[in-house]
């Protein structure tokens, strides 16, 4: 069987609760009621009681020789009146001189008179002819002093017992009233606690919770809730690491190096660049009619693929400047064959020598400068690049890298700063170069008080200062086309993972990054 819905369990538990306040508050109530009706019918015959003993005209009938004549119908105004249940006059000796019923006026007091006799006026619940009733009795004393008679009047219990019947039928319709305004409150409560649940058992919530928390640990793709107004509700563990932010929670996405322009907006494997990281961005809003609720956005690291990304460009580019190398030594040893085969074997030495004699002065030049490896072949294919494009790629004599001297400093890295600052400087002096003059790129490399130093200048008209810090923004580029302006972002970034610096002076960029 189907266990009840969380909202089922509060339903019957906020109405049992509702019920018994209800209940509970029905009888302290009561008790309250009962007691002050006692009360007050104490009250209310013992001030009768004074108000008849010091009647002057009850002194004047008890002088005359019949004083039931008189006594009696007063009694019986004053009883109507006032509403109280019996009024009896009596001497000292309890012999009654009213009654409300005539037939019992002279037959003896039943009830104390004692504490009355001795000047006291004291009210009792005893049992008369009238049944149990609440009685003051009170001293009638003349100017002498000298007690007269005594006055006694009563309230029956049932008359009591009645008014207070007549109160819980009162609090017995407040109390109903409430239990319908509380029972009321506690289904609409219900019902918009089983909306919000969709119905669940509080076991399959907390279940759902266990899952829950379970799928975000477990997910090493970032991701971010955000509310209507763009502010992170929910960051799971890769987010945080992805942002390095352990406390993502109530910031905005500027705050965490994204852009605000995610926040209610489709976004489709959109590259962001951070501080430390290449992401690739997902963003979904999430509505309700017209209204905005809140947008879902995932991160993904880009960071290693985007840098094999780059050294495969450098790859890509060295083998097509290889394949253009092939196909043109094809036709210098065509040329050779020929100019031996014409019987001008002078011509044909010069002429194979000088072109094996430029590359290999270039060779020669990177080797000797540059002893690292990976710093080496990335020059090597840059300048075979530069030359398919028409430009001389030189490295200045200032160059000089040991094998072993670039600790500290990541290998993907330092391909991505140089590459993408080669490439640009090789693409501005293709486009920007004066038209007298042959586009030309310069880089020096060197270590200097233990920090990296790379020069990488062109020929090119270079960037406007006001450009300068836009350009390390991902997007921003002086040429046309989609996909540009992420070079530079990638370089300034790797920069600042090595607590580097960036220099842009004209055409000349100038990297220092500290060594470990």
């Amino acid at each position: 069987m189907r266990r009840w819905s969380l909202a089922r369990q509060l339903f019957v538990l906020q109405a049992v609760i509702v019920l018994v306040v209800v209940l509970c508050g029905a009888l302290l109530a009561y008790s309250d009621a009962e007691a002050r009706a006692g009360e007050n019918a104490t009250r209310e015959v013992t001030a009768l009681a004074k108000t008849i003993a010091a009647t002057p005209s009850l002194l004047s009938a008890l002088d005359t020789p019949n004083p039931s004549s008189q006594l009696q119908p007063f009694a019986e105004r004053v009883r109507t009146s006032t509403g109280v249940d019996f009024i009896t006059i009596m001497d000292p000796r309890g012999i009654r001189y009213t009654h409300p019923n005539p037939a019992r006026i002279g037959e003896h007091f039943l009830g104390h008179i004692e504490p009355a006799l001795a000047g006291q006026t004291f009210t009792e619940t005893y049992t008369g002819t009238l049944g149990p009733s609440i009685r003051a009795v009170t001293p009638v004393v003349d100017g002498t002093g000298r007690i007269r008679a005594l006055v006694s009047v009563g309230i029956t219990v049932q008359a009591v017992n009645a008014e207070l019947r007549d109160r819980l039928l009162v609090l017995a319709g407040v109390a109903a009233l409430a239990l319908l305004i509380g029972s009321g409150a506690t289904y609409v409560v219900t019902v918009r606690l089983r909306r919000h649940t969709h119905g669940m058992s509080a076991q399959e919530l907390g279940r759902l919770f266990e899952y829950h928390e379970a799928t975000l640990h477990a997910v090493r793709e970032g991701l971010l809730l955000l509310d209507g107004h763009g502010v992170v509700h929910l960051a799971n563990d890769g987010a945080r690491d992805l942002l390095g932010a352990q406390d993502a929670v109530g910031r905005t996405l500027p705050e965490l190096g994204l852009p605000d322009s995610l926040a209610g907006q489709e976004v489709r494997d959109e590259l962001r660049l951070t501080e430390n990281r290449v992401l690739v961005v997902n963003s979904s809003p999430v509505r309700k009619g017209e209204r905005l609720l809140g947008t879902v956005v995932t991160l993904r690291d880009h960071t290693e693929l985007q840098q094999l990304t780059g050294e495969l460009d450098s790859v890509r580019g060295l083998a097509e400047s290889l394949r253009s190398q092939a196909h043109e030594a094809a036709n210098r040893l065509h040329t050779v064959v020929s100019l031996v085969e014409l019987g001008k074997p002078e011509q044909a030495i010069e002429f194979a020598t000088t072109e094996l004699e430029l590359a290999q002065r270039l060779t020669d030049t990177v080797v000797a400068a540059v002893d690292e490896p990976v710093l080496a072949a990335l020059l090597l294919g840059k300048a075979a690049q530069a030359s398919e494009r028409g430009v001389e790629l030189e490295v200045t004599p200032e160059s000089r890298i040991d094998d072993g001297a670039l600790t500290g400093i990541d290998q993907h890295d330092l391909v991505t700063v140089l590459g993408n600052l080669l490439d640009n400087a090789i693409d501005a002096a293709v486009a920007t170069s004066p038209p007298a003059t042959s586009p030309r790129v310069q880089v020096t490399v060197s270590t200097e008080r233990n920090a990296l130093l790379v020069t990488v200048s062109d020929s090119g008209r270079g960037l406007d200062p006001a450009d300068v810090d836009s350009a390390f923004r991902r997007g921003w580029s002086t040429k046309d086309g989609g996909g540009r302006g992420l070079g530079l972002a990638l370089v300034g970034q790797a920069v600042r993972r090595h607590r580097g610096t960036v220099e842009v002076d004209g055409s000349t960029f100038t990297v220092r990054m500290p060594l470990r």
